[in-house]
């Protein structure tokens, strides 16, 4: 099969770049930077479509975005701009040829009032723009292709990129006092292992809305805590504090912990959050308790 990957410079996308080359597939990876690429923009509407209409692929993978999220407040018009109507493009030149699609969103298109995981089809509600902005790159793939699958992810982390485990190992290092909050909630995904369940979610043909994180929902302290227990630093201090006390340009929902039931139903699981971040600290050679 030949996919088109957008974003294919970016951790999620070179990694999804790597898997499928190596399962046989043909891959054109295309990013606004990055080597080894087609250079092109999302946002630019004729880019896309001449671009998808010259490679002719069988499939479009669309994790392409910006996901800086304190960004996104600061600067709401360019993230509708690049999340919205940026995957309105790529959703708009895959159907004019009936290429099936997959648009990598986020839990943060709920409003996060719950107690308990949401599930693919509860209803929405993005409390702050990042969110709204991928809240509106769903409605545009549900709205214009029908051969379509929306993949909801969440505290993501990955090699190489600037993440919360090397957020929070950082801190330590620099000798600086760790405040973490404990009443936003979500599912800590390895990088890897969603990239991974992506490409085995393609080979289905079952389109539709799938939530893939790794198994268990756990507050942002709670996951610091575990980093520091499993990197050899249980005596480290972590000062719990809530949302309101830690300053940011974004206000993230509160609860919004996912749970795969579409996934799981074809088959596709992710291993628990904590056997993930040690699979993760263990590659990164500070796997230690």
């Amino acid at each position: 099969m030949h996919i088109l990957v957008t974003g294919a410079a970016g951790r999620l996308g070179s990694k999804l770049v790597q898997l499928l080359t190596a399962q046989g597939h043909s891959v054109t990876g295309v990013d606004i930077v990055g080597e080894n690429v087609i250079h092109a923009d999302i946002g630019d509407f004729n880019a896309i479509r001449s671009l998808v209409h010259d490679k002719r692929p069988d499939f479009v993978l669309h994790p392409a975005g910006w996901t800086d999220v304190d960004g996104c407040a600061r600067e709401p018009e360019k993230a509708i701009a690049t999340n919205g109507f940026g995957t309105q493009n790529v959703a708009l030149a895959a159907a004019s040829l009936n290429l099936p699609v997959l648009y990598v969103s986020t839990n943060e298109v709920f409003d996060g009032k719950r107690s308990d995981p949401y599930r693919e089809y509860d209803p929405t509600g993005p409390v702050n723009p990042y969110g709204y902005s991928k809240w509106v790159g769903e409605q545009a793939i549900q709205h214009i292709n029908p051969r379509h699958f929306i993949v909801r992810t969440s505290w993501l982390f990955a090699h190489g990129g600037k993440n919360f485990i090397q957020a929070i190992l950082g801190a330590v290092t620099a000798g600086k006092p760790l405040r973490v909050v404990t009443d936003e909630v979500a599912n800590p995904t390895y990088n890897d292992d969603l990239a991974d369940a992506i490409t085995k979610l393609i080979q289905t043909e079952r389109y539709g809305v799938y939530h893939l994180v790794n198994e268990g929902s756990v507050s942002r302290w709670t996951f610091a805590r575990y980093i520091l227990d499993r990197t050899g630093q249980s005596e480290v201090p972590i000062e719990k504090i809530s949302i309101k006390e830690w300053q940011r340009a974004s206000v993230p929902p509160t609860y919004a912990g996912l749970v795969n039931l579409a996934g799981a139903h074809a088959g596709i699981r992710l291993r628990p959050w904590q056997e993930a971040v040690d699979a993760f600290l263990d590659k990164e050679g500070l796997l230690k308790a």
